[in-house]
């Protein structure tokens, strides 16, 4: 399928959504989209800019969700404008959806809400692309009818049924622990979707520090070359210039420093060549209301 006027697929470059997990400052986000700025004209990939504006999911009420949607949103649209790089946001409720839309050029689902069936049919209708996440409860195949549903909702809507991405992040295994089962990435080929890892979510280790979750950094790259031996169309990470500051979800993030080399060496052991892909442009940003 084509995303932003760049095919993608796993018989295709590799794409990258990446960013601070939550809009803390419109300074972080600019320096963070800077970085990636750099690294899609460098490499000629399509990468995504991602920062939720707000975290609704969160461990505990005292911890930091973000400015909020009208803050956020006109981070989201600074980013937009000032580095050329489309950008993607979560939506927690199908009431946001509307208002979201008129910045962003794709939508998220957070992985909790996988079975919301407004919010799904929401997004999809939306006419943006969606990234649909997996839920941490849910088996791959159950993806299918999360898929129908926003299918339904986007041709009864009139808008592209065929947008929409799925995001493998990880499977509940015990208390405080997630495992991949690489499996699952092709399995959920059945939604005839792109498949997108999540690399960073799935080392989380959920609700581990009581007020807050805790992650396994380290394990991040091994499960992201597994994740594209395997096959997938995308990688997402999440990534800050200092994850031991960040406001959510340091643990699990890519330090902004290390993040380069680290996808040079994906795209290495994926055979897209860094500043190769047969001449790609880099990341050329889209008409807003194009796809």
């Amino acid at each position: 399928m084509k995303l932003l006027g760049r095919e993608i697929g796993i018989d295709q470059p590799l794409f990258l959504i990446a960013g601070p997990c939550v809009i803390e400052s419109e300074a972080l986000c600019l320096t963070v989209a800077e970085e990636l700025r750099r690294l899609a004209e460098r490499t000629g990939i399509l990468v995504v800019f991602k920062a939720s504006f707000d975290k609704a999911n969160r461990s505990s009420a005292r911890s930091y969700r973000g400015l909020g949607m009208d803050e956020g949103l006109r981070v989201l649209d600074k980013v937009r404008a000032a580095t050329g790089l489309p950008v993607i946001t979560d939506v927690h409720e199908a009431a946001h959806v509307p208002a979201v839309s008129e910045v962003v050029d794709m939508l998220q689902t957070p992985a909790f809400l996988a079975r919301q069936t407004d919010l799904i049919m929401a997004a999809a209708a939306s006419g943006r692309p969606v990234n649909i996440k997996k839920a941490q409860f849910m088996a791959p195949l159950d993806m299918v009818q999360v898929i129908d549903k926003a299918r339904t909702a986007a041709l009864a809507a009139g808008v592209d049924a065929d947008s929409l991405l799925v995001c493998e992040r990880g499977t509940m295994f015990g208390y405080g622990n997630l495992v991949v089962d690489m499996r699952s990435l092709v399995q959920m080929r059945e939604t005839r979707c792109p498949v997108v890892f999540d690399a960073t979510h799935s080392v989380q280790l959920p609700g581990v520090n009581g007020t807050s979750s805790g992650g396994q950094r380290e394990f991040v790259e091994p499960l992201a070359r597994a994740a594209i031996a395997v096959g997938v169309a995308g990688i997402f990470m999440e990534t800050h210039p200092d994850p031991a500051s960040a406001l959510s979800d340091g643990p699990n993030a890519i330090a902004l420093a290390d993040l380069p080399a680290l996808i040079d060496r994906l795209l290495a052991l994926r055979g897209d060549s860094t500043r190769g892909l047969s001449g790609s442009a880099p990341n050329p940003i889209p008409e807003h209301g194009a796809e």
